[in-house]
Parts: C-alpha cells; structure tokens; sequence
C-alpha cells in the first residue's frame, strides 16, 4: 500500500517540479542555465519526445521557447522543447570534448528528473551558430539520438565525429552569406550532408522534388536511404535565416513514423 501511494505521489508531482522553470523563468544547473516549454495540453503523465534546441549567436534560450519558427505545431503540440543557454552568447563547438557537449547532456539528465522523458525521441537542433553546437553534441554524444535537424551550419566531412544520431536532416540557404555555402569543388550542392553520407555508407541520393511550408520559399529535397542511417537534405534559394516550419515539420514526420 505505502508503494502505490509513492508511486501515485510521483506521478501527481512530476509535472510540479517540471513547472518550477518554464518559459522565461529558467531551469538552474550549477552555474549554467537552459529554458523549457512542456508542449500544449500535456495529461502530464505521458513521455515525452524532447527537442534540444541550441540557439544562434548572440541569443538567448528564452527566445527559443518562444520563438514563431520553432515553438509551433508539432514541437508546441508534442514535444518537450528544452533550450540551453550559451556561455557569452555562443558556443564551443570547434573541437571534441566540448564543455557545452557536457553540458548539454547534463541538461537532458536534468530533464529527465523533471518529466518523463521518451528516450526514443530525442531530437536535437540548432540554427547558425546553434547548428554547429548541434552537430558537436551529435558527434560528441548522439548515439541515444533519433534526429539532428540543424539549419544553416554545417560540418565538413573531415570533422571529428565519433558517434552518430539515427537520422541527419540539414536545410540551408545557396545564397547564404553569413555562413557561406559549403558548395563541393565542382559546386556540388550535396556537401552539407557529406560527413554522414561518408558515415551510413549511402550510395546515391534521391531527388524528391520541391516542396513548400509556405508558399514563399520552396524548398529542394534529396535523400538518402543508407546501411547505417538515414540523410535528408532540403535547400532554399534564399540566405541565412530559419524556415518558417521547418523544424516542426521534421520533428513531426519523424514522429508519425512511431509504432
């Protein structure tokens, strides 16, 4: 009887101890930070898939929780959206052995104190800067990961990566200035995917075509089916921003494909 009581306790004071930070009001861990958002009308008890989200240059994780590119749709609906804060702005992703690698899992331990995390379904994303951050972690430490979706930054493939999520999705802008495009010698428009299509031994992509999350901006598709993961690589005429649902939209495809 005391155990089912415990076991009733828990599950009502869960979702309390999550809602202790949220939204603004950030999560604390040592002399770091990060922000969350539990998703709209979550019963509280069910797992949670999470997305990790690191931030651009300059930003803040606040802005993420709330942000009309990311914050939306599925990740609003389904998701636990979790934003850690960058020392100074940025992040140390040049090397191996990040300090924010560490960090990052410490904050996804964290979590996993506060809610009840589905570790299945942990995505993580970054945009510029954020998006570099997101393929450290991944390279670092990714192998309990379903997905990197990281938008304008990317790594070459002679970068260090020990380790590899499930799936790699990348969007990225030809005309981007801020983070140029990392066209091939012979202006190959396949090289922001090239370290993992080198990584899951893919042979050739397929082109699937245009496709639109707003009429203004159309994005190019190609994928990659592969012995040891799955490559998406959507690309945009325009520069260096975050598509309008983009994020979403993935974390939302690879979430219908759930048993």
């Amino acid at each position: 009887m005391i155990r089912m009581i415990l076991m009733v306790l828990a599950v009502v004071l869960a979702p309390v101890a999550g809602a202790a930070c949220s939204g603004q009001t950030a999560c604390t861990l040592g002399d770091r930070s990060y922000h969350l958002r539990a998703p709209d009308g979550w019963d509280g008890v069910s797992p949670l898939p999470v997305l990790l989200h690191f931030h651009g240059w300059g930003r803040q994780g606040g802005l993420i929780v709330r942000h009309d590119r990311i914050a939306v749709r599925a990740v609003a609906e389904d998701v636990l959206l979790v934003a850690p804060n960058g020392l100074g702005g940025s992040w140390d992703f040049r090397a191996a052995g990040s300090r924010d690698t560490a960090f990052a899992r410490a904050v996804l331990e964290d979590l996993a104190a506060r809610y009840p995390v589905d570790p299945d379904h942990i995505f993580v994303s970054g945009y510029s800067y954020g998006a570099y951050m997101a393929w450290r972690f991944v390279c670092d430490d990714g192998a309990d990961i379903a997905a990197l979706l990281a938008v304008a930054g990317s790594f070459s493939a002679g970068a260090a990566c020990d380790q590899a999520p499930r799936e790699a999705r990348q969007v990225y802008g030809l005309d981007d200035q801020v983070l140029d495009f990392p066209f091939g010698p012979r202006g190959e428009t396949d090289t922001p995917v090239a370290l993992w299509r080198d990584r899951f031994g893919c042979g050739d992509g397929q082109d699937q075509g245009p496709w639109n999350a707003r009429p203004f901006l159309t994005f190019q598709r190609t994928v990659w089916d592969c012995p040891g993961g799955h490559v998406t690589l959507d690309l945009h005429p325009g520069g260096h921003f975050i598509p309008h649902d983009w994020i979403p939209i993935q974390v939302e495809q690879i979430l219908s494909q759930r048993d």
